[in-house]
């Protein structure tokens, strides 16, 4: 599992996520240190699509900030008996390096809330955006006030990415399947949710504690606000494809619950 922090931030939420994954299974936890911003923007390239002007801290800054998380993090884990690396990416292209170890990787972890926040405190600012669209394992994002999942909600949208994020959670976390956990829909008022008892059929032998709702005629900014009230729960979903960036964000309730920081979320596309 990597868990990944930028510049100065060091996100406790992130962190406690994966000590409560190592409670769970033992893991590997490398801890993935970033430069504060991707310097491949500010000195011209085009290349990460993102076109967000910030200012450069000097390199010796940057780099004494990141050091100092480093030990936080080394201190942290000989503590509490985690097994773990540190990877330290500050060169000039940060994102691509952390994609790219992402490659060899079952999970990614950040922060919801921190992730790059002094380039953009909206949430999904363009760097977390970078992020899900090109990593190559799901990524969970953790708010910062992190409260360990008792329950788990399945979002079921009709789509191929919903379900191959739910079989990914199941895969990666058998150990945690027998939560509580609520499979939800939601339809329009005259079209009924395809292949349902399909996904019910697979769904229940993964997670045995399973209970469905239908949510009918909400629309997607009332169905983020619905999730993000439900504390303690951890939320599965799939993302459009990696051609489709921007209709995850703009057509889906994910951002709202991104934006929230209520409730942690696994994300997976194929």
């Amino acid at each position: 599992i990597i868990v990944a922090f930028d510049g100065k931030h060091f996100s406790e939420g992130a962190m406690q996520m994966a000590e409560w994954l190592n409670e769970k299974q033992t893991v590997l936890l490398t801890g993935v240190f970033l430069s504060a911003v991707d310097y491949r923007e500010i000195i011209g390239y085009s290349g990460m699509g993102i076109g967000t002007p910030v200012m450069m801290p000097p390199i010796e800054t940057d780099d004494t900030l990141v050091n100092l998380n480093i030990r936080k993090f080394e201190e942290r884990c000989q503590k509490r008996g985690l097994e773990f690396r540190v990877h330290k990416d500050t060169d000039l292209f940060a994102l691509q390096e952390l994609i790219t170890e992402t490659r060899f990787a079952d999970l990614l972890i950040v922060s919801s809330e921190l992730f790059y926040e002094n380039i953009d405190k909206l949430q999904p600012n363009d760097y977390l955006k970078k992020t899900l669209h090109e990593s190559e394992c799901p990524v969970m994002l953790v708010p910062e006030s992190f409260l360990p999942p008792f329950s788990l909600i399945l979002a079921y949208d009709g789509k191929a990415s919903s379900v191959f994020a739910i079989k990914q959670f199941a895969y990666l976390f058998p150990e945690i399947t027998d939560m509580e956990t609520l499979i939800v829909t939601l339809e329009e008022e005259d079209k009924e949710m395809p292949k349902i008892e399909f996904i019910e059929e697979l769904a229940a032998r993964h997670f045995p504690s399973l209970t469905i709702q239908h949510l009918i005629g909400e629309n997607k900014s009332s169905f983020g606000n619905w999730i993000s009230e439900k504390r303690g729960s951890l939320l599965i979903t799939g993302a459009y494809g990696r051609g489709e960036l921007s209709s995850l964000f703009k057509k889906s309730f994910v951002t709202d619950v991104i934006r929230q920081h209520k409730v942690p979320i696994f994300i997976a596309h194929h």
